[in-house]
């Protein structure tokens, strides 16, 4: 991506080397807390049974006292990670340009969201997360919130190298902002508690194939309209969508799928909604919620 002139945003909050104490499985304090993001996983659309194998990966429980102590300190940042944190920016800044647009055409009001760079553990309107848990959106605050260290995962654990791979990620929870603005959030969450665990997912997998899709409508803008693409970069967003499609998240996490318990999208419906959106560059393009086959 050709970046490093791109408008910076103002709308990042740096948290980052603030490390409070890491939510545990064992004992009263971590297994509440554990609970409390297994709940919130399933109302955002992550799949639980996934999350469960990724916070077991290694969680520590600290006292209280320490925890406050910890809040109170912010370690200082390596210059790799400072760069990364100034990439989101630019990248952020480039969705509040595309978006802006796209909503003054319709005569709306584009509301830009807020963007939190943590380390380990924050907490937000819609209670405490730990980076296992990937990036996500809080429409409580209209906060994105990511670990940097995610971009280590992406690239080493799910094989999606690049810069581009990486403003994918920042793209997709931007586009549930949009939904949020949109109130299709809002309408998918209230249709979900009248379903069944199977239809609530599936409406789940809509949602988030949306979101997609506005993630390639930025793409489209920001390749046509500011060139920020370079050779390779719509590749690097496809391989991105692969990994962490659920088919390949439940084949690496359990050996098999389970189709009906898909959230997000297989790898190839990902590739397809974004694909969509980047070839298209129109809102109208992306209602997933009508489309007979996804």
């Amino acid at each position: 991506m050709r970046w490093k002139t791109g408008r910076r945003s103002r709308n990042i909050e740096d948290q980052r080397g603030r490390r409070r104490s890491k939510l545990s499985l064992g004992g009263k304090r971590g297994g509440i807390s554990t609970i409390i993001i297994l709940l919130a996983a399933a109302y955002f659309g992550i799949d639980p049974a996934i999350l469960s194998t990724l916070l077991q990966s290694g969680s520590g429980q600290v006292s209280s006292s320490s925890q406050h102590q910890n809040q109170n300190q912010a370690e200082p940042q390596s210059a790799e990670s400072n760069e990364l944190a100034d990439f989101v920016s630019v990248v952020l800044a480039d969705t509040e340009d595309t978006w802006n647009n796209i909503f003054n055409q319709h005569g709306a009001q584009y509301r830009e969201p807020r963007l939190v760079l943590f380390t380990d553990v924050v907490k937000s309107a819609c209670g405490m997360a730990q980076s296992a848990m990937g990036p996500f959106y809080c429409p409580t605050d209209q906060r994105v919130f990511i670990d940097l260290g995610f971009y280590n995962e992406l690239k080493n654990r799910h094989n999606a190298p690049g810069d581009f791979a990486q403003a994918y990620v920042i793209a997709h929870e931007v586009g549930h902002h949009v939904q949020a603005l949109q109130g299709t959030s809002q309408k998918v969450h209230a249709a979900k508690a009248k379903l069944s665990k199977e239809e609530a997912n599936a409406l789940s997998v809509r949602l988030e194939l949306q979101a997609d899709c506005y993630a390639g409508i930025w793409a489209h803008h920001a390749d046509r309209t500011r060139n920020l693409l370079e050779t390779g970069d719509v590749e690097e967003a496809l391989q991105a969508a692969s990994a962490i499609g659920d088919d390949t998240l439940q084949r690496q996490a359990q050996g098999y799928i389970t189709p009906e318990s898909f959230t997000h999208g297989s790898a190839a419906q990902r590739i397809k909604w974004f694909k969509t959106g980047l070839n298209n560059g129109d809102v109208a393009s992306c209602d997933t919620f009508q489309a007979n086959a996804l």
